[in-house]
């Protein structure tokens, strides 16, 4: 057994088997559909590059803002600023927003096929809608209030969704406001849901936990922190509704089998991609 291993529940509901899938064929998804209790067995860290089984997707927390996602020989990059500590990877994919250069940058690596922006460009808001076959990406657009003072902008930030390997994945990205009935709408259900816990650059914890209790995401994972204070409190707060899980680790795998039966806070270590 790896050494990282983690057991997050004892108590199993089994799902029915899902049938096999073809390399690059996207496994369907629900993101739309009534959430379905599932209980994890396992989450097993591994080297990102490593092949991921087809219904399964695996996840790095790289840093900041920033997660590498990876399912059926696809990858992605969130909030991508430049830098993933190894140049030899080179997603299929990256997402960007301009809150702050800790989330875009001007220059992508230029042989990064999609580069999505979450910023309205010549006044139109972003809209993406990209299937690569093994995984899709779109993404909702939210208010931000603007940096430096300079006014808010109107659909400044993008939340962008992954489906992948039958899961539902959104990245708040730098938001800013509570996501109106209408946005929740477009969001639909989410399976995993990255958070920024950094209590007031975006949101303040409270307002956050609104957006969390909201959504219901089984998996959710903390971003956005600096000093580990702002995590802290995040966490003392949602941990009296929600479990808390310490993984030790910045890499986890997940599938429909794996999710918790309600919803989980998994905290993930920052580290570059090796």
């Amino acid at each position: 057994m790896h050494p990282t291993l983690i057991t997050l529940t004892t108590s199993l509901l089994a799902l029915a088997a899902t049938l096999p899938v073809e390399a690059g064929e996207r496994i369907p998804s629900n993101c739309f559909a009534l959430a379905r209790n599932a209980a994890p067995d396992r989450i097993l860290p591994a080297a990102f590059t490593d092949p991921v089984d087809a219904d399964h997707v695996r996840i790095h927390y790289i840093g900041h803002a920033q997660f590498a996602i990876r399912a059926q020989g696809v990858s992605a990059v969130t909030d991508y600023a430049g830098y993933l500590g190894n140049p030899a990877i080179v997603p299929d994919v990256v997402t960007m927003n301009n809150a702050h250069r800790t989330h875009w940058t001007a220059a992508p690596d230029p042989r990064i096929p999609h580069v999505l922006q979450g910023w309205p460009q010549g006044g139109t808001p972003a809209q993406h809608d990209l299937d690569l076959g093994g995984m899709l990406i779109r993404n909702v657009t939210t208010d931000t209030r603007g940096r430096f003072g300079q006014g808010a902008l109107a659909d400044g930030n993008s939340i962008f969704i992954f489906e992948a390997g039958g899961l539902c994945i959104g990245h708040l990205g730098h938001l800013h406001q509570i996501p109106d009935d209408a946005q929740y709408a477009a969001i639909g259900r989410l399976d995993v849901v990255m958070v920024p816990v950094d209590g007031g650059y975006t949101m303040s914890t409270d307002a956050m936990e609104q957006v969390v209790d909201r959504l219901q995401a089984r998996v959710i994972l903390p971003m956005h922190w600096f000093s580990g204070a702002s995590l802290d409190t995040f966490l003392a707060d949602i941990g009296d509704r929600y479990p808390v899980v310490e993984t030790g680790g910045a890499e986890i795998e997940l599938s429909q089998a794996k999710l918790p039966a309600t919803p989980t806070v998994l905290v993930l270590d920052p580290a570059l991609l090796p």
